[in-house]
């Protein structure tokens, strides 16, 4: 059984800020994500959810403060992020895949760039083979826990758009990832599709909850940006306001030194085929237009210094 007490911080963003030349995008974010959290950030438009998300991957660094990442063994130290790294997987709302490759080799190409060289592919051919069996062993596996089991042999063109979302989150989860970051990842779907895709995610918390119960640490941390409340308030169990409507002013600000966190509250959880009631959103769906979209409200900024209960 795994040291769930010792592994619980999967990421740290202590005092991040970020601006392009004189434009202000981010203002001292502090926010400590457990292991086993799906977190939706919502925010309106232009307030820094992708520019924070771009951080957290590493393409983006930001200009001040650091972003740690946790491995799920104990004994290992805390990793600053300082580019890209497996530790953290992306997938975004417009899928990158090769129209040449089925699902399963794309799902497979991740480990195959990160586990092989081309010099270990053509002078250690039989390695190579065994290798490669247990690749797409790997990818077939990921591929059937998002539905795609009977599809793993098509090409790219041959599949619908939320199956090759399905392919994307597939290829995410395949590298086994400390925390997987998605940036509107259903956003281009019809409803019916992105329903489909939501209860996808739902199934991998409930993957999450029974690790809980056997007393292991819990295999998936997601982070989700997301402009549709109704799907951050489902899909995640803890939601995150970002807004540059918020008191700056009242800090001493003598400029607006852009977004922060307004709102921080966990969220309903729901079974992968419950019905969705909407009504139970309504509350917190309000608050949060009230607290992080209202452009009239000065709302007191979220300072949970991280720096205070995980280094």
């Amino acid at each position: 059984m795994a040291d769930v007490s010792s592994s619980i911080i999967a990421l740290n963003c202590q005092s991040v800020s970020h601006w392009f030349g004189s434009k202000k995008v981010l203002h001292d974010i502090n926010l400590r994500i457990e292991r086993g959290q799906f977190v939706s950030l919502v925010g309106p438009s232009g307030c820094g959810k992708s520019t924070l998300l771009r951080a957290i991957v590493g393409t983006h660094l930001p200009r001040k403060g650091q972003i740690l990442t946790y491995s799920k063994d104990p004994g290992v130290p805390a990793s600053p992020v300082t580019g890209p790294g497996r530790d953290r997987g992306i997938v975004y709302q417009h899928y990158s895949l090769f129209p040449f490759l089925t699902a399963l080799e794309n799902v497979a190409l991740g480990l195959k760039l990160d586990e092989t060289s081309i010099a270990f592919r053509t002078f250690r051919l039989a390695a190579w083979k065994k290798l490669r069996k247990k690749h797409l062993q790997l990818a077939a596996e990921y591929l059937n826990r998002v539905k795609l089991g009977d599809a793993m042999h098509q090409y790219p063109h041959e599949m619908s758009g939320g199956m090759r979302q399905r392919v994307a989150i597939a290829q995410a989860l395949v590298m086994k990832p400390e925390i997987i970051l998605l940036d509107e990842p259903f956003g281009a779907l019809d409803e019916a599709t992105r329903e489909e895709l939501q209860k996808a995610l739902l199934t991998l918390y409930a993957e999450n909850e029974a690790a809980r119960k056997n007393g292991d640490i819990p295999p998936y941390t997601l982070v989700i940006v997301t402009h549709e409340l109704n799907e951050a308030i489902y899909v995640g169990d803890r939601l995150i306001g970002l807004s540059q409507y918020w008191d700056w002013q009242g800090e001493g600000n003598p400029v607006h030194p852009g977004a922060s966190i307004v709102y921080d509250q966990s969220s309903p959880i729901f079974e992968p085929n419950a019905a969705r009631e909407f009504e139970i959103f309504e509350e917190q769906r309000n608050t949060i237009r009230e607290q992080v979209f209202d452009t009239r409200r000065s709302q007191a900024r979220i300072n949970n210094d991280s720096r205070k209960t995980a280094s």
